[in-house]
């Protein structure tokens, strides 16, 4: 005979007892996840984050996943590429002109280091529409009707200002337009960033080391802080072709390592530190540069001997950069003016664009708009990016971390 159902009528009531596991609570903090140019972060407010900032490392390291020897970073909101491993925090400003605070911090990927020592040039494209999103620099008076903000954004990591202008409306940044960036599918509302006197953002001096030319690891090369410190060395010097792709880069034998020995003397050798071991993984960055001409990128996308003024590719925390920083573009845009530099000698001397340097890159070309003094020094550099709030709530890392 079949058994009858407990819920049957005349049946006694059984109660069913469970066991719940006791599960260790989990740390959380309220955080944004935004897209800013061809990088992306999560992004804090400062408010929000524990005091002292001395704790901030290990929490970062815990959001993101890292480090992970895998180097994927499935357990964390890292994308297992320096330019998907970052964290931004803003609060309010700490100088009187500018609107807030914004400090930057690269995190590792395969090693557990969280750098703070430069900025990141693609992110700081986010930082004004986070700021409005996020209340912290209130957009007034705009009745529903589309506008322009302009917010001034200092960069405690290097100590420089950036001012942001992009479209608001209904009090929120635009997000909607039909501007498109190498290096990202689509197109977005287009973001304007000025980086006002950018030269010695880490050094103090356009030129560190007091020359156009030094000699390091038997290789000529350009050493300039603008941005952030960088140094340029000529592809050819290094057997190697100009468009060389990311991944070309990675399957090299030596390459990357011999990039790695030339940026450690070079940090050296601007005073960035006072030995090789002792370098930051994020600064001094270092690119490899070459005369235009016509060659494929990553896409398929076919750049034209004329469509830039020079072929740059960059190296960020020890990988490959699929596109190119803003910095480095920033700092090539310069060294292209500097008489006798690697990166001048190597510009094609009919511009692409009037209005700036056209630097070719793993996915396609970046337009940088500088605007240079009387004596050569650079005043403002000039770039033109898109991003946009991919969500926003609490993020989760296990304790422990």
């Amino acid at each position: 005979m079949p058994k009858r159902s407990s819920t049957q009528p005349g049946t006694p009531t059984r109660t069913l007892r469970t066991t719940t596991p006791h599960f260790r609570a989990q740390n959380s903090l309220p955080a944004s996840y935004y897209r800013g140019g061809t990088s992306r972060a999560l992004i804090f407010r400062a408010a929000d984050l524990p005091t002292p900032s001395s704790t901030w490392p290990s929490i970062f390291r815990g959001v993101i996943n890292s480090p992970d020897p895998h180097g994927r970073q499935l357990d964390g909101m890292g994308g297992g590429v320096s330019s998907l491993s970052k964290v931004c925090v803003v609060g309010p400003p700490t100088r009187d002109d500018a609107d807030l605070d914004y400090t930057f911090a690269a995190i590792g990927v395969r090693d557990d280091e969280v750098d703070f020592s430069s900025n990141c040039g693609n992110m700081s494209a986010a930082i004004g529409p986070f700021a409005v999103d996020a209340g912290l620099v209130r957009v007034h008076g705009d009745g529903g009707v589309k506008r322009e903000a302009t917010v001034r954004i200092h960069n405690t990591n290097t100590g420089k200002v950036i001012r942001s202008r992009f479209g608001v409306e209904e009090g929120g940044a635009v997000v909607e337009g039909d501007f498109a960036i190498d290096g990202v599918a689509g197109t977005g509302a287009k973001i304007e960033l000025a980086f006002l006197n950018p030269a010695g953002s880490k050094t103090g001096k356009l030129l560190p080391t007091g020359s156009v030319v030094d000699v390091l690891n038997g290789v000529e090369a350009t050493c300039i802080d603008v941005g952030n410190p960088c140094v340029f060395v000529h592809a050819a010097h290094l057997d190697v072709e100009g468009s060389i792709s990311a991944d070309e880069m990675e399957a090299h034998p030596t390459l990357l390592k011999t990039l790695e020995t030339i940026r450690r003397k070079a940090a050296v050798a601007m005073g960035i530190c006072s030995a090789e071991e002792l370098a930051p993984g994020s600064i001094p960055k270092i690119a490899i540069v070459s005369k235009p001409y016509t060659h494929s990128v990553g896409s398929g996308k076919i750049i034209a001997k004329n469509d830039c003024d020079l072929i740059a590719r960059a190296i960020s925390v020890g990988q490959p950069h699929r596109a190119v920083p803003i910095t480095v573009a920033m700092a090539l845009a310069a060294a292209s003016k500097l008489e006798g530099s690697v990166v001048q000698r190597i510009t094609s001397t009919i511009p692409v664009d009037p209005d700036g340097v056209t630097v070719g890159h793993n996915s396609g070309t970046l337009l940088v708009g500088a605007r240079f003094g009387s004596e050569g020094g650079i005043e403002e550099a000039t770039v033109f990016r898109t991003a946009r709030r991919l969500f926003e709530g609490k993020v989760y890392w296990k304790k422990g971390q």
